[in-house]
């Protein structure tokens, strides 16, 4: 490993805000999603994670994953700006299918926003095709 190869691994309390410093350089938060209450769901879990890759101490790319013992899940894929187009994403994305392969978990499905034409672009680029499917949701109100 070289100074410039990043280290990918599990998310620390240490790297909680850089972690979602980066989501909002990505674009990837929203309003009615506290990205620290999804980092605290993840975490820990038998069947989530939240990986990050660091490079000389600073958090250049992460991933949440996890699965519900049929289909994996990934979330907040994000490489930071200025690193974008350099294989991250995907080394990221080989990562979380690691993460899905050591739990048996045979199929990863991810929602991308109709409108996001470089991240629909990006994931056909590295094996992943759109499926016939409707996704339906209601919000549980409290």
């Amino acid at each position: 490993m070289t100074d410039d190869t990043p280290v990918i691994r599990p998310l620390t309390d240490a790297d909680i805000d850089a972690t979602i410093s980066l989501w909002q350089a990505c674009e990837l938060t929203r309003p009615h999603n506290d990205p620290y209450q999804d980092i605290a769901l993840a975490r820990g879990k038998a069947n989530s994670d939240v990986l990050v890759a660091e490079l000389k101490g600073e958090i250049i790319s992460s991933v949440m994953v996890g699965h519900d013992g049929h289909r994996g899940w990934v979330y907040y894929l994000s490489v930071a700006p200025d690193r974008q187009g350099q294989g991250l994403g995907q080394k990221m994305m080989r990562a979380a299918e690691a993460f899905l392969d050591k739990h048996d978990i045979r199929k990863l499905e991810l929602m991308v926003r109709a409108s996001n034409v470089a991240a629909t672009g990006f994931y056909q680029k590295i094996g992943y095709a759109e499926e016939p499917v409707v996704v339906m949701s209601r919000w549980l109100d409290k």
